[in-house]
Formats: C-alpha cells, structure tokens, sequence
C-alpha cells in the first residue's frame, strides 16, 4: 500500500500489560484509529513501544499534544511522529 506520511504516531514506554486493543482505545480519544500494533519480541514479550495510525495527519498530531505523558497503564507514555512511516514499504 501507500505509505501515509504524519498519520502515524510512535509509542514510547508502554507497560509491559499493554497490548493492541488498550492501545487503539487510548488514542480512540484523539481520533479515528485505522491501526495500531505493540512491537514485540520474538518470544512474544512486549517491547514496550508500538505504533497507532489515525486516519488523518491532525488527529495525529493531536495525540502528540494531548496524550504525551498521559497514563496508560500506571505509566507516562512517550508519543512522537513516527519519523519510521517514510520508510515503510
């Protein structure tokens, strides 16, 4: 598919319980969610990070603003811009 540059946010750590589903209903508060996955390693243990993709570049960017450092899971999160979208293929 195409890659969709600034929809994607990138999650920084994420307690270790966190899986996809917490993950989209979190960041449901910023806007539509077309996806979102927790990385994990290949043991299946979380890596504490994942990535959330909105349907548009402003409710991306709204994450940034409202959801960095909120808690998740007893935890401060980290959200960025994913600066990876650019070079998914």
């Amino acid at each position: 598919g195409e890659v969709r540059v600034g929809r994607r946010v990138y999650v920084g750590n994420l307690a270790w319980s966190v899986e996809w589903q917490e993950l989209k209903d979190f960041f449901g508060a910023a806007g539509t969610v077309v996806y979102a996955d927790v990385m994990k390693e290949a043991g299946g243990r979380s890596k504490g990070c994942g990535i959330v993709e909105f349907e548009t570049p402003e409710e991306a960017a709204c994450a940034i603003e409202t959801l960095h450092d909120a808690d998740l899971g007893g935890r401060p999160v980290n959200v960025r811009e994913d600066r990876e979208d650019r070079d998914l293929r």
